[in-house]
């Protein structure tokens, strides 16, 4: 698979916070631990190993876990492997999380994942001396059902109506078989469409709900390379963490220590990802998953008539520590408690949220993970590839708006000169001696002067914009194929990855679409990858 990769600020999708990061801009430094370098790894596991966190009684508890989830699942001898190894204090996790998106959601669902394999096989070549397994942790607790319900194909919104609420890891899956019937016939016939209906059939109609689909589905995908599922929604892993619920509640930690490190990204013009609440758990009970709210000395569940004083709340946390919800500031902390996790993998939003929280860790005596940004990868088919170069059209210019894209194009493609900058700078020097005659008389010829400039200057703007208008109609043929081709590898203008589903590229590639990824693509490169298959 030939490839090919730009620096991430050349391709206009990312914003400059990120690329600051990328480039170690010493600003950031406050706000993460460890950048991740492959030679940083070496303090992370030390540091980690010496945690109280990942203790032979926590590894217990969380390979018990993962034993008991996985027990109605056929997997791989690796994933196997992988699982027992956590029980070794010389194992360590990478870890990435994501939604519990239908039949995955957008396609960086496998960039995430595959960058986080890739890496653990990069950490065992350079550490031989410790073992490394790679995370999926399902956000089984997330309540959002309106972002997840649904995944685009071919310029299709494949949506599934349900009515239920709470914790979608806990939604059954009925209606999914409506779904199923859709996807059916625009999948359409052949090997491929086959293998992707009976993976969304054996998924969605014949697991009880979606945390189980979403599971089997991964499993699917990715048990070859070992990768480990974990659905932290569980009364054991929970009891891990009351320490940390119990100082949330009571002392609100993460509001006051979040609330400070957002008023410095602030200072730092950052469009700030999430906010903290005065308490940041919420509270699931039969289809329920709402805030906990402290009102004067009393504890609710937010539009409910659930209530609590301090003592029964605390006393009720260690009784049924399963019914508490960790938000998005504190859910990074309870992963980080239950794992063994040195690198947390994610994209642009996420590692700017993340970059929020280091304090609360602090404040909380957590080791704060690394932090990378996932692989984000452009796929061209051969033919698309073959119709680029006929274009005479670069990777990088790609990647401009469409407006851009198509000046540009025509700019190359005419036979004629569009740019006048060349003429409008002779102007330039024409008037600098008027001005210099001017400056000997009063100031109201220098103003006449001054104006006649400025409207000459239009006027050959406006002449060049007209000549760029005619040229592209006399080149509508080549335009209209160049920006066919741009439509194709960016939907609706936007990245490829976060638009369409993998179903797209399996339908063409069928199985050896994964075994190419993961050959083709470098955790640690921090470029945007392009890759021809």
């Amino acid at each position: 698979m030939p490839t090919n990769n730009i620096p991430f600020r050349e391709t206009n999708y990312f914003s400059n916070f990120i690329c600051d990061y990328l480039d170690q801009n010493p600003e950031l430094k406050d706000f993460y631990h460890r950048f991740p370098n492959l030679e940083n790894f070496e303090a992370q596991i030390e540091e980690k190993r010496q945690s109280d966190h990942v203790s032979e009684s926590h590894r217990k508890i969380l390979v018990n876990t993962l034993k008991s989830q996985y027990k109605n699942f056929e997997t791989s001898d690796l994933t196997a492997e992988h699982i027992e190894l956590l029980n070794s204090e010389n194992t360590f996790t990478i870890t990435t999380g994501h939604q519990l998106n239908l039949f995955t959601g957008p396609l960086y669902f496998l960039y995430k994942i595959i960058s986080t394999i890739n890496l653990t096989k990069q950490l065992k070549e350079t550490y031989p001396n410790y073992n490394f397994v790679p995370i999926y942790w399902m956000a089984s607790e997330d309540h959002d059902f309106e972002e997840i319900n649904y995944f685009n194909f071919k310029g299709k919104k494949i949506q599934w109506n349900s009515k239920q609420t709470g914790a979608v890891g806990h939604f059954n899956t009925e209606g999914l078989d409506d779904v199923f019937n859709v996807i059916s016939s625009e999948f359409g016939a052949g090997k491929n469409a086959e293998q992707l209906k009976a993976w969304f059939k054996e998924a969605y109609l014949n697991h009880n709900n979606l945390a189980n689909a979403t599971r089997y589905l991964a499993n699917e995908l990715f048990a070859d390379y070992g990768l480990v599922i974990l659905d932290a929604d569980d009364r054991d892993l929970k009891r891990l963490f009351v320490p940390q619920m119990k100082k949330e509640l009571v002392e609100q930690v993460a509001f006051e220590t979040v609330s400070e490190t957002n008023k410095k990204l602030e200072d730092l013009e950052l469009k700030i990802q999430v906010n903290p609440r005065e308490i940041n758990l919420f509270y699931i009970k039969d289809g329920l998953r709402e805030r906990i709210v402290n009102i004067v000395d009393e504890f609710q569940v937010l539009d409910t008539d659930i209530s609590w004083n301090k003592r029964e709340l605390l006393k009720h946390l260690d009784e049924s520590p399963e019914r508490f919800s960790p938000n998005v500031i504190m859910r990074p902390l309870y992963q980080e408690v239950i794992l063994p996790n040195l690198c947390y993998i994610g994209g642009g939003g996420e590692m700017i949220y993340w970059l929020q929280l280091k304090s609360n860790f602090e404040a909380q005596n957590v080791t704060f993970p690394m932090l990378l940004l996932r692989n984000s990868v452009l796929v061209k088919s051969e033919k698309q590839a073959e119709k680029q170069e006929k274009l005479n059209i670069s990777d990088k210019d790609l990647f401009l708006d469409r407006h851009a894209f198509i000046n540009k194009k025509v700019r190359k493609i005419s036979n004629i000169d569009i740019d006048f900058s060349e003429q409008i700078q002779h102007l330039k020097s024409q008037f600098k001696h008027l001005f210099e005659l001017a400056e000997q008389t009063d100031k109201s010829f220098y103003g006449a002067v001054k104006a006649q400039e400025v409207k000459q200057i239009k006027g050959l703007k406006h002449l060049e914009k007209r000549l760029l208008k005619a040229q592209k109609r006399k080149l509508a043929d080549q335009i209209e194929r160049s920006t066919e081709l741009q439509e194709q590898l960016f939907p609706n203008q936007s990245l490829q990855e976060r638009t369409i589903n993998f179903s797209e590229l399996y339908l063409e590639y069928g199985e050896d679409l994964i075994p190419a990824l993961i050959k083709s693509l470098e955790p640690l490169r921090g470029k945007f990858e392009i890759l021809t298959t």
